[in-house]
């Protein structure tokens, strides 16, 4: 039996760098001709010392340049070629494309996907379950002030929504979504991709009546909590099976009234 040689003598991060293929690396930067111009900091140094930063929870550029420069002499393990300075980090953030990165992760994800979870939810029903939910970032409020609610306090509250997908078998997300903070969290539902292959779960601050009749239409699978208010007529009560978890107190097929006052996006 052959040996793997990622491990061997390596530091942790070492060994997580050794997973990503530099045959992937060399091939993405030739599709997004990153290192053009680039005589020294190269992308994949660029990629390394970004690693590097997350892993190290480094919060600045000098942090992250002086935390590397106490690494001289053992930058080999983690295949880093040059050391860079502030400034040197700086202008590469600026002036790199962040597709090559972004193309880089989705490789690493087709590649390594199968192993970020214990438990194939989509093995066991044959469907993708994807959550997402908002939450809402404060920042910059004399800035950003026009674009947040009007609460009843008054205080007004500048920042931006986002929006996060996570298959439930993953534990990365599939998507983030920017949006002003004023915006209703159920107009990110038109960004989502419907197909019979998955189930949408997220909580009820999404409700949408309109995007519920879209997911039906397109026989994609949705799991929400019902506003109090709902209206509804009930067509048909379910047996409740033993095996289901005495947790579940009803099983109906309801049938809810979708206006048509209104033209509605892209759920005409």
């Amino acid at each position: 039996m052959s040996k793997s040689n990622h491990f061997s003598t390596k530091s942790v991060f070492g060994q997580l760098i050794s997973l990503i293929d530099d045959s992937l690396i060399k091939k993405e930067v030739k599709k997004c001709d990153s290192d053009r111009y680039t005589k020294r900091f190269k992308t994949k140094d660029h990629l390394i010392s970004m690693l590097f930063c997350s892993f190290s929870k480094c919060t600045s550029l000098r942090e992250i340049s002086g935390a590397m420069l106490g690494l001289s002499g053992k930058t080999a393990g983690f295949q880093l070629n040059h050391i860079p300075k502030r400034s040197t980090l700086s202008d590469a953030n600026k002036k790199r494309d962040v597709l090559v990165f972004e193309n880089i992760y989705h490789e690493l994800l087709k590649q390594y996907g199968s192993f970020l979870s214990d438990s194939r939810i989509k093995d066991i029903i044959n469907k993708q379950v994807k959550i997402f939910d908002s939450t809402t970032i404060s920042l910059f409020k004399d800035i950003l002030e026009g674009v947040g609610r009007n609460p009843k306090t008054g205080k007004k509250k500048g920042g931006i929504k986002v929006h996060t997908v996570v298959n439930a078998d993953e534990i990365v997300p599939e998507m983030v979504w920017f949006s002003e903070s004023k915006k209703h969290d159920h107009q990110f539902l038109e960004k989502l991709k419907c197909d019979e292959n998955t189930i949408y779960v997220f909580d009820k601050g999404y409700n949408d009546y309109r995007a519920f009749e879209h997911f039906t239409n397109h026989k994609t699978g949705f799991v929400t909590r019902i506003k109090d208010n709902a209206s509804y007529i009930k067509i048909e009560e379910l047996d409740i099976n033993e095996q289901i978890h005495n947790g579940v107190l009803k099983d109906e097929i309801i049938e809810i009234e979708v206006k048509r006052v209104r033209k509605y996006r892209n759920y005409d």
